[in-house]
């Protein structure tokens, strides 16, 4: 793995929810609940951290990639194998993009 790889993932973002948590698969994206608001780009902030925590990177290694004003969003994830990935955040393949 070179530090410069990069991976895409579908994600749908349920924003104002109780509590932050990688809910699992929700057809083919990964459904992350999040407390904070969707405004102001806070909802994707939290998005990136709680995925960066998840996978033991930095914050700067998981952005979003677009969908930044819509739930469906595609994040690109830097220092990760799609392997990592599958078994980190319990991925099947059809939701990494490559």
């Amino acid at each position: 793995m070179t530090e410069s790889q990069s991976i895409l993932i579908r994600v749908k973002a349920v924003p104002g929810a109780s509590r932050d948590s990688i809910a699992g698969v929700l057809g083919d994206r990964l459904k992350v609940r999040i407390s904070a608001p969707p405004e102001d780009g806070k909802a994707n902030k939290a998005i990136c951290k709680m995925l960066a925590s998840a996978l033991s990177l930095k914050p700067a290694q998981v952005e979003i990639a677009n969908g930044h004003t819509n739930p469906e969003k595609i994040i690109l994830i830097v220092g990760r194998t799609p392997q990592e990935l599958s078994v980190l955040l319990n991925l099947d393949a059809n939701l990494i993009i490559q």
